[in-house]
Parts: C-alpha cells; structure tokens; sequence
C-alpha cells in the first residue's frame, strides 16, 4: 500500500532504538525523510545509518534530551517550520511504589511524558495548519487504558497527555491535522527488559520466569514487535488517516479485556 506520504518531512523522538526506531523505520519506508533523535550519539549514528542506506531517505540526527527545553528547540530548527509529521516518544519514569514517590518524581514524569510532548504539539501546530495538513502521534502506553500500580509516575503522566489530546485533536482537525496516541502493551524492548528485572526481583524467581509468566498473560502469547508497532505508527500518518481523531488505540495482543 502507498501511504501518499513520500518526500513529507517527520520527527521521530528517542528513536535510536525501540519503538521509536519502529517508528522510524516504518516511515522511511513510505519513503518519509526523517529527523531522528537520541541521547547516545552512537546509537544515533547507526540507526542513521541504517536508514539512509536501506530506504534512501534523507536523515538529520540530534543529539539531545527531547525532554529538556535546549533539546526540544534543537530538534525543532532541524525542521526549519517545514514539518508534515511528529512522533513523540520519551522514555518512561522507573517503577516504584505509591510510597517512594516525591513531588520532584511526579514534575520529572511529567515533564518527561505529559509537558514534552505538548511542548512539541504546541510548536509545530501551527505551521501544519497553514499547510493544511499533519499528522502528531504520541507513543503512550496501555497502562492509560489499564492502569499499572507500579507505573504510577507513568500513569499518572500519560493520562495527563492524553486528556490534552483529547481536546486539542478535535479544535485542529477541521485543518486537516491529526493527533492520536498510540499506546503500547509489552513489545520487545529495552523498557520492557528492565522492567521484566524489577518483576523478577520484586517476586523473587528469574529473569526468564517473569518472562514467561508475561506472555502467558498475553492473548497471542508473546511480546509485541518494534516492527509491528511501526507499521501502525506509518498508517497513522498516512494520507488515510485523516478521519481518525483522537483516538487511543492499544497493541498490546489483547492483553487489555475492554469492549471500549
């Protein structure tokens, strides 16, 4: 399928590796040229590389904290106010208990996973109404839809952005700009392995055991893929997506049980 979307202009956030590269990829592929960001410049620098030989896109790379101010305004000015598509994407806050967690904890959650990406909504905005067209995607988690108790930094922010979008997808969308998240179960990432080690610890069995208590718990009885989560993320973006608005829509291999 084409996805109309070849010569367009993104920026992919924390994409050097995981569901952001996901992300990246899948858009070279539809042939989108790319402004991919991480805090490891060698990362960075291979998933560059990768992209531009294999899919003959441009690629400009920033080496920044997309969750700080200087890294957010570095990564814009690649863009020049010529930008068709945004993904945001931050890692998550540590795991914890109800009890270990501070105010300065909950401004850093959400400063990383609720004020960044509005930041980054709020800049582009504008230049994509003019043009009368653009697609945001927001990575955010099924912990949104289902709570996690020991994500509560993370579900506290992510619920946050979502409410953002919610309001705001729907004052843009008659533009012909879309903004809907995307909200990721267990895929097979360095996320989802350091948290399959604090499960491990916290129960007191190995690695592999929580693993596998894990995927049981899943439908398709496996861990989501970076490749699968992309190829969403792509569709999002394309030209027949602009009728969807707002939406939250989980990969998460049934995990959640909900008829909404």
């Amino acid at each position: 399928m084409d996805l109309g979307i070849k010569g367009k202009k993104a920026i992919v956030c924390a994409s050097s590796k995981g569901l952001g590269l996901g992300c990246a990829i899948s858009l070279a592929e539809a042939g989108v040229d790319l402004i991919i960001n991480s805090r490891d410049p060698k990362n960075l620098d291979a998933a560059a590389k990768l992209l531009r030989s294999k899919y003959q896109v441009q690629v400009e790379t920033v080496v920044a904290d997309i969750t700080t101010e200087e890294g957010q305004e570095a990564v814009l000015a690649k863009a020049e106010s010529n930008l068709d598509i945004l993904v945001t994407n931050a890692g998550g806050p540590p795991p914890g208990q109800w009890s270990d967690w501070t105010r300065a904890d909950f401004i850093s959650a959400l400063d990383a996973n609720m004020l960044t990406p509005i930041a980054l909504i709020k800049a582009v905005l504008p230049g994509m109404i003019d043009k009368g067209w653009g697609r945001i995607v927001n990575i955010t988690s099924q912990s949104v839809k289902a709570p996690i108790p020991v994500l509560g930094l993370s579900n506290s922010a992510r619920a946050g952005l979502t409410g953002y979008v919610a309001g705001t997808s729907r004052q843009v969308a008659e533009f012909g700009v879309t903004i809907n998240n995307l909200q990721p179960g267990v895929h097979d990432t360095d996320r989802i392995k350091s948290l399959d080690a604090h499960i491990a610890k916290e129960a007191g069995i190995t690695v592999s055991a929580a693993k596998q208590e894990r995927r049981n718990a899943i439908p398709v009885k496996r861990y989501g893929t970076t490749e699968e989560f992309g190829a969403a993320c792509a569709f999002l973006c394309s030209q027949y997506a602009g009728f969807i608005v707002g939406q939250n829509i989980l990969l998460d291999g049934g995990a959640i049980n909900s008829t909404m």
